[in-house]
């Protein structure tokens, strides 16, 4: 074990608590990093030189298929600062490994807006932005300002702002140009202080709030009802190993959907743009029989089919062939292929 400035470079972690699925694996190298020093350090003892490694967040996002081949760094930088503000926007940094909802909670709490629609994605801050994250009709890249990252190439730091991250559905320039090779150490959002814009035309959120009759809701509104309605379709990790939704939601072109829903005209969609819709992966597992389905120790959630479950010792290589099984059966049923939403790390 080496140690300088605290920082403790291990051998032969056990991951099954740093990751939703609950997934069995060992990291034969495994260090943690607390502050952006620790990074510098790696790079000192010339770390990134013998190890190009994967980089965790919060797990919730992450499925290892064996004991992994690379070396794991765990994000864990703290820190909540308003960096700037005036009459109607504030500039929240936070560090890369502080948990995504908890900040939100703290966002709702102070009266900002922008991440509502957001509460209660499981992972971290550092992980928002590579992913892209999204919910209820509101994408992180809608309050994104800027980030600061480590290039493991340069042993520098970099700063890149919303036109540098070529932010896509679910997808940005981390998970494609740059992937391995920087680690986010801090995340800055632009959020509202006053004339907060509401997003609640989403299906289940408008329902919802139709049922509860509030005809004007504000951010907290919202953030409960995104809540109230997460918990009611996806199952908590604490109670059963999950990585929330498995699959991608596909988009396909306006053609290939018209004749789809020729043979589907209960398909539920959403307009992407005028040539592309999007369409629920849930829907489109549920209708080739998954919902719910159990082979051995792997599942899909009774409630929501776009989560694949870990009833209890389920290797990563049960849940890979499950996922796969899944695959097979919307391509031969639809013609689409479904895209992991989850890291698969071998």
């Amino acid at each position: 074990m080496i140690k300088k400035n605290s920082l403790k470079i291990c051998s032969d972690v056990d991951l099954s608590s740093y990751n939703t699925l609950g997934v069995s694996a060992v990291a034969s190298v495994f260090v943690e990093i607390t502050s952006r020093d620790d990074l510098l350090v790696l790079a000192d003892q010339d770390f990134f030189k013998h190890h190009q490694p994967f980089i965790l967040g919060g797990g919730s996002n992450v499925l290892f298929l064996d004991d992994p081949s690379k070396a794991i760094i765990k994000m864990s930088v703290k820190g909540k600062d308003i960096v700037d503000e005036d009459a109607q926007y504030v500039k929240a940094q936070i560090g890369a490994g502080e948990n995504w909802h908890e900040f939100v909670s703290w966002v709702v709490e102070n009266n900002f807006g922008g991440v509502e629609n957001l509460a209660l994605i499981p992972g971290t801050v550092g992980a928002a932005p590579i992913q892209n994250i999204g919910a209820y009709g509101v994408e992180l890249e809608q309050v994104f300002d800027s980030l600061e990252l480590f290039d493991m190439q340069t042993g520098t730091f970099k700063t890149f702002y919303k036109k540098d991250c070529d932010f896509g559905y679910r997808d940005s320039i981390f998970k494609n140009e740059l992937r391995g090779q920087v680690i986010v150490t801090n995340v800055t959002l632009r959020l509202s202080k006053l004339n907060h814009i509401i997003h609640d035309s989403y299906g289940s959120l408008q329902s919802y709030l139709q049922e509860k009759s509030i005809q004007n809701p504000g951010i907290k509104d919202v953030y409960q009802a995104v809540i109230d309605i997460r918990r009611s379709k996806l199952p908590d990790p604490k109670d059963i190993g999950n990585a929330g939704s498995f699959f991608k939601n596909p988009v396909v072109s306006k053609e290939i959907f018209e004749d789809l829903q020729s043979r589907f005209e209960d398909m539920p969609f959403y307009e992407v743009s005028e040539n592309e819709i999007k369409i629920p992966a849930g829907w489109l597992i549920e209708k080739t029989g998954w919902r719910g389905k159990q082979i051995g120790h792997v599942g899909t959630y009774q409630n929501q089919a776009l989560v694949i479950v870990n009833h209890g010792n389920a290797s990563g290589s049960d849940i890979f062939h499950f996922s796969k099984q899944v695959q097979k059966s919307v391509k031969e049923t639809f013609g689409i292929e479904l895209v992991p939403e989850v890291n698969i790390v071998e």
